[in-house]
């Protein structure tokens, strides 16, 4: 236990299982909303690493070589003493007692509370059940050695030994996931100097966020810097040494990988062991309401190990918009409950710009419009339902991301803007802006919007289409 301060009285009103991101923004959102930012009441915060908090989504460019341990930390000791808040770390959390309302760490520690808030996140999914013979491991901590997740610090550094040993004549990297994750994770050991190949069970990478063209560009540039790169790859069995240890993986067509180190970026799944044990709703992860509330009136839940509306969470903006919630929830100040609403994706790996939001795939009547400059290697495509943006994919050139999520948010007729809304996105929704009020797609004061682009370059093709809706199963990536 490594305490950072002592709290100002016995018994601390506030207790908070965990200690990533999601647990340290609730901090700092109730610290900026209190008067002269002290806590109204004494308040601990107790997480499973011996770290100082830590931003996450770092991890990449750190194992990339891109940024350093210490430009991941989010605040030093000092801030939890200044703000009298108690930060135990190290020492996790074993028990919550309903009934005593306090928890138990795994020292023996009692810590009594008056309101509780569970922020214990989520861990790496297996892509496949461990040999038989093996123990059953719930936890990446538990996996057999050469099998590992990507989600702490001590997962990179384990990644960055690995690169080491390769550079050294070592044997490669093998990764199991095609999405966010699994990219990241290949892209930063090949910079670390590893033979890396990579595996999708999709036909194409980012399936969930990317259409066949998108998936291709990329899959295209991630090649030409010296990815192995299979889709379509089922896997049969893991490959292990006499003594366990994992040495890659067999395919159902009965290739077989190996490889020095595997990384698993298949997806995550809500930690909810000592929320289910302590007899709080569950089902694919804690079960709360639009203010972050538990079956118990006394605990709370928050990020990627809770749901709402069976919903569950990977991605920083909805579980930033929850930590807002929930602060004010707990200080007593009026809110709006927490509502679910189109998330956007973004990837940036080493010069690859992508940006995704909304839906993929089509519906009948739905217009799909697609522009690509092949000389400078971007790609845009839009979903339009009822002249109402419904989706973006974007390669490349991603600067009309942000402004494309927001009327797609608000679901802004876009008629009269229709002609350039393709060529020119972020210049044409800003006039949309400025022009006042939009008229509705039947208002007959309106544009028709019907007007083909493909005349104005011919780069650039507008289709009406009835594709198929692609409903493959992404068990390689469901969480970002």
């Amino acid at each position: 236990m490594h305490p950072s301060s002592t709290t100002r009285e016995p018994t601390p009103a506030l207790v908070i299982i965990g200690h990533g991101m999601a647990a340290q923004k609730l901090l700092e959102q109730l610290v900026s909303l209190s008067p002269d930012q002290q806590l109204p009441w004494p308040t601990t915060v107790i997480g499973e690493e011996p770290h100082l908090p830590y931003n996450r989504i770092q991890l990449s460019p750190l194992l990339a070589g891109e940024t350093q341990t210490e430009g991941l930390i989010s605040q030093q000791a000092d801030w939890f003493s200044q703000h009298g808040i108690t930060r135990i770390s190290g020492d996790p959390v074993s028990q919550i007692d309903r009934a005593a309302r306090c928890v138990e760490t795994a020292s023996g520690g009692r810590i009594p509370y008056q309101r509780l808030v569970i922020a214990t996140g989520s861990r790496p999914a297996l892509p496949l059940p461990l040999p038989a013979h093996l123990p059953e491991a719930s936890y990446a901590n538990d996996w057999p050695p050469g099998l590992m997740g990507f989600r702490d610090l001590k997962d990179v550094e384990q990644m960055q030994a690995a690169c080491l040993a390769g550079r050294q004549g070592g044997a490669g990297a093998l990764v199991i996931g095609g999405g966010l994750l699994g990219l990241e994770a290949a892209e930063g050991l090949r910079k670390g100097g590893l033979e890396v190949t990579l595996l999708q069970r999709s036909e194409r990478l980012m399936n969930r966020q990317l259409d066949e063209v998108a998936a291709g560009l990329l899959e295209q540039e991630l090649r030409e810097r010296g990815l192995d790169i299979i889709t379509g790859a089922y896997l049969e069995e893991w490959l292990e040494t006499p003594a366990g240890r994992i040495t890659g993986v067999r395919l159902k067509d009965g290739r077989e990988l190996h490889a020095g180190l595997t990384i698993a970026a298949t997806g995550i799944r809500p930690e909810i062991e000592l929320a289910r044990a302590a007899g709080l709703t569950c089902q694919r992860a804690i079960q709360v309401d639009g203010h972050l509330l538990t079956s118990d009136p006394h605990i709370h839940a928050l990020g990627e190990c809770c749901e709402v509306d069976g919903e569950t969470f990977g991605l920083i903006e909805p579980i930033w918009a929850q930590t807002e919630v929930l602060a004010r929830q707990l200080l007593a100040q009026p809110t709006p409950p927490y509502r679910n609403a189109p998330l956007a994706t973004r990837l940036k790996i080493s010069g690859i710009d992508l940006y995704s939001c909304g839906e993929l795939a089509p519906q009948t009547n739905d217009e799909v419009l697609v522009y690509q400059d092949h000389a400078l290697g971007d790609y845009r495509r839009l979903l339009l339902r009822e002249e109402r943006l419904v989706g973006v994919v974007l390669y490349g050139d991603v600067s009309a991301g942000n402004a494309l999520f927001e009327a797609l948010k608000a679901g802004t007729p876009l008629t009269r803007i229709r002609e350039d809304l393709l060529l020119m996105p972020a210049e044409a929704l800003a006039r949309l802006t400025q022009d006042g009020p939009p008229t509705a797609p039947d208002d007959p004061g309106g544009k028709p919007g019907t007007q083909d682009t493909s005349d104005k370059t011919d780069k650039t093709n507008k289709t009406n289409t009835t594709n198929k809706t692609d409903n493959t199963p992404d068990t390689f990536e469901e969480a970002a």
